[in-house]
């Protein structure tokens, strides 16, 4: 068990490794944080398309996966409209802050069933498991690099946002034991909690960083989205 837990903690580090490359990056100029902000959709929309919901739909059937959706996109509604009470105002940093922790939410979502399909991978065969953990490594390095950029735009230090990745890197192997505790019932629950990220997920591309990107540099907010979505198809396609 050790083994398989260190394992989902190195691909649940890939978060911390995406935030690291933004972190050198250094000053965040218009054109950048569009090409960053629109990579970011792009990432989150091919993993809700290509991964998230044909899983969810394949483990769980229609009723679940639409349950699942509504939910994740009207919990993040909810907490959007809570975290606009907690940090009024409507200065490009707060805007940049409160999407920054809607994306970690996303992510984090997004890295419990990870966890979970990784202890299911382990139990298939020898093979399955380690293959799932690189492919669930390289898909959270850009998702890191999602979760830093708007944070890092907001002023935020560059070791908050490491230490806010680094949080976020232990769900994946959260989720690896809870897969090891309940795996019986991990199919049924690895489709509830992908459609619920799914919807989160939606709901932070559609109503944050789509508008944010496309608002500092059209151009390069279109040029990252396509990147980010034709990279996350293509690192799908390997695994």
């Amino acid at each position: 068990m050790n083994d398989i837990l260190i394992h989902a903690l190195i691909a649940g580090l890939g978060t911390c490794l995406g935030a690291a490359m933004v972190m050198l990056l250094g000053q965040m100029k218009e054109w950048l944080l569009a090409f960053l902000l629109g990579l970011a959709s792009g990432v989150m929309s091919a993993v809700v398309m290509a991964d998230l919901l044909p899983t969810s739909l394949t483990h769980g059937g229609p009723g679940i996966c639409l349950l699942g959706f509504a939910g994740g996109f009207l919990m993040v509604t909810g907490l959007d409209h809570w975290l606009a009470k907690l940090m009024p105002g409507r200065q490009t940093s707060q805007v940049y802050l409160r999407m920054g922790y809607l994306i970690a939410l996303g992510i984090a979502l997004h890295d419990l069933p990870e966890g979970i399909a990784i202890a299911a991978g382990y139990s298939a065969s020898a093979q399955l498991g380690p293959l799932l953990a690189l492919a669930i490594g390289l898909h959270n390095i850009p998702e890191g690099m999602a979760t830093a950029a708007p944070l890092r735009a907001s002023g935020m230090g560059g070791g908050q946002v490491i230490a806010i990745n680094a949080m976020i890197s232990l769900v994946t192997p959260l989720g690896t034991l809870l897969g090891l505790c309940l795996l019986q019932a991990a199919p049924a629950i690895n489709a509830l909690l992908l459609a619920l990220a799914a919807g989160a997920m939606i709901f932070i591309v559609a109503e944050k960083l789509v508008p944010a990107s496309l608002g500092n540099h059209g151009i390069f907010a279109l040029g990252g989205m396509a990147a980010g979505f034709v990279f996350m198809l293509r690192v799908n396609s390997l695994f």
